[in-house]
Order: C-alpha cells, then structure tokens, then sequence
C-alpha cells in the first residue's frame, strides 16, 4: 500500500516538508477560489507528481483532500464524527472541514449547486456529555429517521461502551442551557467564569509545554533507532506509547482552548444572546461551566423526559 502523499511513512509519524507544502498551497489556491481541477494542474505543471508517480487530475486530488488524515484526524466508524489521532498533519482541522463544506466539486457543499442534509452542530460531544451508565463519552449522529441525537457508542477506538443510553439532541441541548443561563443570572456569577477561565488558561500552558516535550523526545529517539541502538520492536513501542500521550494531550488543549473567548461580559438578557449566540461561543460557556453532562438510560422505551436523566457536573463556584 502507498503511503499518503505528504507523509514520509505509512505511519504518518512523520511529512515530507515539500509534500506539505504543496497541499497547503493547493488548498490556498482552491479557498481562493479556484477549481479543484486548476488546483491539480497546477500541481502537474509544476512538476509534483503523486506516490506513485502519476500526474495530478481533479479525481485524485479529491481523493487526498477527502482523506481526513491530511489534518491528523480519523472517523469514528459507528458515527462518522470527526476525531483527533495525534499523528502529524498537513494542513488544520478547521481547513479540512472547509474543504468538505464548501470544494465546489463535493456533493452538497454551498458551491456544487446540489442540496445534501444540513449538518447539526452538536454542543455536547467532545467529552462533555457522557453515558451515565458506563461513563462513555458520548457521540452525535442521527438516528434512522434522520433526528440528531446523542448517544454511547458500543465500539469507540477500541473500548466498547455500554450501547444503552441515546438521546435527542434538541430536548437536553435545551435542558442544558436552561440550566446553565440559570446559573449565570445568579450574583457574583461573572467573577466565578473569570476564575474558571484563569485556572482553565494556566492547565493549556501545562499542556502545550507538555506537548512540547513528547514531540522533542519522539525527535530524539529517531537517533539511537538509526543508529542501531534500538531495536525497531522497542522503538515502535515506544512511539505508540508516546503518540498515543500526544492524542490525548492535544486532545485536552484544544478542549481548554474553547474556553479562552466567551463574550457574555455586559449582556442583559443572556437568554435572547443564547438563542443567537455562535455554536462557538455556546460551546465555550458550556466548557466553563460544566464538567460534563451525565445522560442516563430511560426508565422505559419510548420514554422521553429529559429532566430525570440528566445529571449537570459543575465546573464553577457559583453553581455549589
């Protein structure tokens, strides 16, 4: 199997610097504005050719910038959702999912011309919401009938939740911030986020100087491995080990960097701001103010009440 354009290995542990530069610049020039197939013409003008030396067409240049790898990111195989791998990448996250949004040549993005079912901005994935019964997190995807809804996942990396806890979203989403709103009408509750953000701000400190030294300690193990120091059984022990800490701590700062910005400071009436607000700034509340949502099973099937199923862990003082 070849390896993936842009990547020195099958791994992905590692980018070729040329390679990487080429992708970013063809997806500058296609946020730009220009077609996928000028891009990739580009591409073959240039002199680039793919792994396996064939000249760039608009098809396999889909095909690469489909590939969620590119921004270090997989699908969870049960939902579809979007997750973080720890390995390297190519170009951002935020980039990868414009291009899936928006590439004139993808069914359903705004420039194709073709309709395609709207997306759901779930609030509470992430780490947020999570099974009551098994601790699971919880994932977003719709049901058979096309409703979003939250669920535990029975096969998630590896680790198989319980399976017995799904939701709809709109009912809790809504519980959720009745709740949260509720606690920010109270006194002193400014003061409270202030000291939530300052304690959250300090952690992703901790968190990148962390992520610095396990990218410059996967840097120097590479030198005994090539100097025959090392055997490869135990290097690639060592890397598993080592990328699979670099997932979760990237995984935690990009969680504590949702809640750097939330612009509630001077707002009146925080109910008409929550109905209005951007997803990324209800989601930056949320992450300063809960710990996490705890959904439990329900009491029967069909039931749907939501307010004996919800358990709010909270972050903040002001909601003791």
């Amino acid at each position: 199997m070849p390896r993936l354009y842009g990547f020195d290995n099958q791994a992905r542990t590692r980018v070729r610097a040329e390679e990487r530069q080429v992708v970013r610049q063809a997806v500058g020039r296609i946020r730009a504005g220009q077609s996928q197939a000028d891009a990739a013409a580009w591409m073959t003008a240039e002199g680039h050719r793919g792994t396996l030396g064939g000249e760039w067409t608009t098809m396999t240049l889909g095909r690469l910038l489909d590939n969620p790898a590119i921004a270090g990111l997989e699908r969870d195989p049960d939902t579809g959702e979007l997750r973080e791998t720890g390995l390297e990448r190519l170009i951002e996250p935020e980039e990868f999912i414009w291009l899936q949004e928006n590439r004139p040549s993808r069914r359903g993005s705004e420039r194709s011309g073709q309709p395609r079912e709207d997306d759901y901005e779930y609030l509470l994935t992430g780490g947020l919401g999570v099974c009551g019964q098994c601790g699971q997190q919880l994932t977003g995807g719709r049901t058979s009938a096309g409703t979003p809804s939250y669920r535990c996942p029975t096969n998630f990396e590896g680790r198989g939740g319980c399976g017995k806890v799904r939701i709809t979203a709109s009912p809790l989403e809504d519980f959720v911030a009745e709740h949260v709103l509720g606690e920010l009408s109270r006194p002193g509750a400014q003061a409270s986020l202030e000291a939530a953000r300052a304690r959250m701000a300090a952690e992703a400190d901790q968190v990148r100087r962390r992520i610095e030294e396990l990218e410059r300690s996967r840097t120097e193990l590479a030198e005994p491995y090539d100097k025959g120091l090392l055997s490869r059984a135990a290097f690639v022990a060592a890397d598993r080990r080592t990328t699979d800490s670099l997932k979760k701590n990237r995984a935690r700062l990009r969680y504590l960097e949702q809640a750097v910005d939330v612009p509630i400071g001077g707002v009146e009436d925080l109910a008409r701001w929550w109905e209005h607000a951007p997803y990324r700034s209800k989601r930056s509340l949320l992450v300063l103010m809960l710990e996490s949502v705890q959904v439990h099973p329900a009491r029967a099937r069909g039931v749907r009440a939501v307010d004996d199923r919800v358990t709010l862990n909270w972050l903040t003082e002001l909601a003791a």
